[in-house]
């Protein structure tokens, strides 16, 4: 439980820094079999777009949810989603984790098609 302990604590220092910059945030979550990543608005009460492997659309394009490739779909996807609803500039969430691997590309892809961060 330490470990989750440290990561929530990195997270909400992050969050709170997030609070002071009033944009939308992309917060992204990653487990050992999925990766999950959602845009929400400033005030931090609405959910504005979506996307993970655990989706059924996703579940056809991926072979395992929790690697790499299966991140860089994730973050194609979710940039495809906040740019259809009006959302060009996001501060990024990492919530704790470390940035390289799948949160690394899943974030390179984003910034990819169009999400400026």
């Amino acid at each position: 439980m330490e470990k989750k302990i440290r990561r929530l604590r990195r997270a909400r220092k992050t969050r709170a820094k997030i609070t002071e910059l009033v944009v939308a945030r992309l917060s992204v979550h990653r487990t050992n079999l999925h990766v999950y990543a959602q845009v929400i608005d400033p005030s931090g009460s609405v959910v504005l777009a979506s996307a993970s492997t655990a989706e059924k659309e996703m579940r056809g394009q991926v072979k395992n949810g929790g690697n790499v490739a299966a991140a860089t779909l994730v973050g194609q996807r979710i940039a495809e989603k906040a740019k259809a609803a009006g959302i060009e500039r996001v501060a990024f969430d990492r919530s704790g984790f470390a940035y390289h691997g799948r949160i690394k590309a899943l974030a390179d892809a984003a910034r990819e098609h169009g999400l400026q961060f």
